[in-house]
């Protein structure tokens, strides 16, 4: 069974199970001992915060310890740091693409001005001092380099524009509204970011930047606009693109997390088999495209789940089913 690290797993028990059942060993690292991912992996392990100078040394010996051939960042958080790092983490394929992508993706203003550069429709965009008399409102003050849809202000105006950018306390960029209808498409690439498949997805709700509810269809014009994407930016590995059709058709792109997205539950039981596909590139394999198959019409809508732990002076573990439930007294009861 080949060894799969997952770092950052925080709480994607949803990644961490379904690679278990597409035949992995699991092992979940995080620096909070009470990440739920972490309970949910075959083995877990506390590590270093990302900014310590340690933490890629505890990586490297989860890799020896375990046999891990394949590490997996479950969040942006530490992308480029282990796109840096893939002579540490040896054998192991690290699934991430190349520093410089990473690097572009990651700051949201480089990535606009990638994709205009590399023929592929962006909202017009621009610095803060750069902003030109004709820009249409309302627009958006965003972080450059952000996640969550965390630092992003709505400015209906120039006076809210210049407020917004005062406000704000990160570094931003300004951006055109789009007019027409969002989409995500869910794209996996090998090692050359060959595309193997892409997945648009309705947005139907998003919280906190994150998806909530969707539905999968057989749009051949987003499926193609994915993979065209994928392999212009150079994904290796999943990959989210956010885009919106436009009311003059077009698809400007609006960002590329080089991560599995928010809402990967639904791709995944539309028949995506991103895990199998990750596991086969560990094993040194091939795998043809098989663009475009999977099911339409799969409806996902995802809710809050919990984890019982219990304290035994010493550690965490997993609330034991068999103990009497509820544990504690009855109001009024000893």
């Amino acid at each position: 069974m080949t060894a799969v690290l997952f770092t950052c797993a925080g709480q994607r028990v949803d990644i961490v199970s379904a690679f278990g059942r597409a035949g992995a060993t699991t092992v979940g690292a995080d620096a909070d001992r009470l990440a739920p991912a972490l309970y949910h992996a075959d083995h877990m392990a506390l590590v270093p915060r990302i900014d310590d100078d340690g933490y890629v040394p505890a990586l490297a010996d989860l890799v020896r310890e375990h046999d891990v051939r394949l590490v997996v960042p479950l969040t942006d958080l530490d992308q480029a740091l282990l796109a840096r790092s893939t002579r540490e983490l040896a054998p192991a394929l690290v699934l991430v693409p190349a520093p410089e992508v990473c690097a572009t993706m990651g700051d949201k203003y480089r990535a606009h001005a990638f994709f205009v550069e590399h023929g592929l429709d962006s909202p017009r965009s621009w610095l803060p001092a750069d902003v030109p008399d004709d820009a249409r409102y309302p627009l958006l003050v965003k972080v450059r380099e952000g996640f969550g849809s965390r630092h992003i202000h709505r400015a209906r105006d120039p006076e809210e524009l210049a407020f917004f950018l005062r406000y704000t306390p990160v570094d931003s960029f300004v951006q055109e509204c789009c007019l027409g209808e969002e989409f995500s498409i869910d794209v996996f690439c090998d090692l050359d970011s060959r595309c193997l498949n892409a997945i648009p997805r309705t947005m139907i709700q998003s919280k906190g930047g994150e998806s909530i509810k969707g539905r999968s269809i057989q749009d051949r014009e987003l499926i193609e606009h994915g993979a065209r994407v994928a392999e212009t930016v150079g994904i290796v590995g999943p990959a989210n693109v956010q885009c919106f059709r436009e009311p003059d058709g077009s698809l400007p792109v609006t960002d590329v997390n080089p991560r599995f997205g928010g809402a990967f539950p639904l791709p995944l039981a539309a028949g995506s088999r991103y895990p199998e596909l990750a596991l086969a590139l560990a094993r040194g394999e091939r795998p043809e495209p098989r663009i475009g198959e999977f099911r339409e019409g799969i409806v996902m809508t995802r809710f809050f789940s919990d984890l019982c732990l219990v304290d035994d002076g010493t550690d965490l573990r997993p609330f034991a089913e068999e103990l009497p439930h509820p544990l504690a007294a009855e109001p009024g009861e000893v």
